[in-house]
């Protein structure tokens, strides 16, 4: 890596923690409300989902919410200062980044499926998805990515999966 690299891949290390907070940012002002409001709409449109789903997203904590978001902010935080200290190389930095960015494409997807606005998917096509490409390439012209196979995503998108559940799982605990 030559000088000109080194502030590209603080960036795209550090600028992991940044964008997460802006996308998480959405989510938390948003996620309350919108389970109030779209879930009995969704509830009634789509009867044949069990109950077991609907109560997971019905009437959720914003505070419980906003707790595990702290938790998975220390998550993010440790995989780009993972990154930093590796000059981008750390395989969980990478893999964090890889679930962030395809995490991205899932609030799409969700969005796609309601037919409307859900938590995440105004900051997922502004920054999420945009952030992780970027990000990527300059770990490409660094020439510190590592190959992205399918097991790799599936290894990013499921720790990004495992992150999240355990979130919600410490949150619950301490709320």
């Amino acid at each position: 890596m030559n000088a000109s690299e080194k502030p590209s891949l603080t960036l795209a290390t550090f600028g992991l923690l940044a964008a997460w907070a802006v996308h998480d940012l959405e989510e938390v002002a948003t996620v309350a409300r919108w389970s109030r409001t779209r879930v009995p709409v969704l509830r009634a449109r789509h009867p044949r989902v069990p109950d077991r789903v609907w109560r997971s997203v019905g009437d959720i904590d914003g505070r419980e919410f906003a707790t595990a978001v702290a938790v998975m902010g220390a998550v993010v935080a440790a995989a780009a200062a993972d990154g930093y200290r590796t000059g981008g190389r750390s395989a969980f930095y990478q893999r964090a980044l890889d679930g962030f960015g395809l995490h991205g494409l899932v609030h799409l997807a969700q969005a796609a499926a309601t037919r409307g606005y859900t938590p995440g998917a105004v900051t997922s096509p502004l920054v999420v998805v945009p952030f992780t490409l970027w990000a990527r390439g300059r770990l490409r012209r660094a020439g510190v990515l590592r190959p992205t196979r399918a097991r790799e995503l599936a290894a990013g998108l499921a720790l990004a999966g495992a992150a999240t559940a355990g979130a919600h799982a410490v949150a619950r605990r301490i709320r």
